[in-house]
């Protein structure tokens, strides 16, 4: 009887996969290695084009999506790591899309650059949930990090933070009444170019790191009162520093217009760190930012040194993380 049992059960399981009732198992997962279970990125393009005059200058990665934006209208261009194929799938506001962040929550956030604003986009859908302005004049709204409890953007021109307080465990978007402005103060001094750009947080999750672009220096900031203390990376500068990475204590740094990525670690609170190395790769073109997935470090070629024109070609790269 058990056997006769088991056997009617497996006819049934082959009966309803024939009929299509289960979806197959690798329609919304990356592909495997058989072996180890892991996505085979071996497989996955290591190069993909974006729109022609789409000027790219953020990255964000949510599960096997990579999120760009473009700094002439703010459009939102989605594309599938797995195949390098994508589309615009956030029309933007007609103000520059620049340091993206994606949460658990599927939702993008969006520095505004020249716009002096920031916006929280469906990362699925492509719906405005939120938009805030920060300042107007002469700002640069430049970068955005994710903490615990709030959204951290940084501006170029103005020495100061924005923040968007997440509160509660559902981490609800504030009103734009509740934004805070953070004065930087101590070690960094504002000069001419561009001033804060990338921000993660340091490795103690403690306090904020930021690149200062125009003089090649990092700063670990108090976010609770914006002071800044320069990071001790000895006879070390990151000149041209851009988008950051952190993982664990590695920091990865994009020296933009110098085409390459730099390596430091970084002790536990972030006071100090060593540049370990620093890489580049034929297929760089002034990458500006950069996001991981798995082994790989994804990189979009702003091309900052190309004069843009509606047909001026763009592409993002992948490399092995160093």
């Amino acid at each position: 009887m058990r056997r006769r049992f088991l056997a009617i059960a497996a006819l049934a399981l082959l009966s309803v996969a024939s009929t299509g009732s289960f979806a197959p198992a690798h329609a919304d997962v990356p592909d495997t290695n058989r072996e180890t279970g892991e996505a085979d990125e071996a497989a996955w393009p290591t190069s993909f084009s974006l729109p022609d005059g789409f000027q790219p200058e953020g990255i964000a990665i949510g599960g096997t999506k990579a999120y760009f934006g473009s700094r002439v209208n703010g459009a939102i261009y989605r594309v599938d790591l797995r195949t390098g194929q994508g589309a615009v799938f956030s029309a933007g506001p007609g103000t520059p899309s620049l340091g993206l962040k994606v949460d658990d929550r599927h939702r993008l956030f969006v520095a505004g650059g020249a716009g002096g604003n920031a916006r929280v986009v469906d990362a699925t859908t492509g719906e405005i949930l939120a938009s805030y302005t920060f300042a107007s004049g002469d700002t640069f709204v430049n970068d955005v990090v994710l903490t615990r409890d709030a959204a951290w953007f940084t501006d170029s021109r103005i020495p100061v933070l924005y923040k968007l307080p997440l509160a509660g465990w559902r981490r609800t978007l504030p009103d734009p009444s509740e934004v805070v402005r953070v004065p930087l103060t101590g070690d960094i001094v504002y000069g001419t170019g561009i001033n804060a750009n990338g921000i993660v947080t340091s490795p103690d999750q403690r306090s904020l790191v930021l690149v200062q672009s125009n003089t090649g220096k990092l700063f670990r900031v108090d976010p609770d009162t914006g002071a800044t203390k320069l990071v001790d990376l000895g006879e070390e500068s990151l000149p041209n520093g851009d988008g950051l990475l952190r993982q664990g204590r590695n920091l990865y740094v994009v020296q933009n217009r110098l085409n390459q990525v730099a390596k430091v670690r970084l002790d536990f609170a972030g006071e100090s760190g060593k540049v370990l190395t620093r890489v580049t790769d034929p297929a760089f073109d002034v990458p500006a930012t950069v996001a991981a997935f798995g082994h790989r470090l994804y990189l979009p070629n702003a091309r900052f040194t190309t004069p843009p024109t509606p047909t001026t070609t763009y592409s993002a790269v992948a490399i092995e993380a160093p």
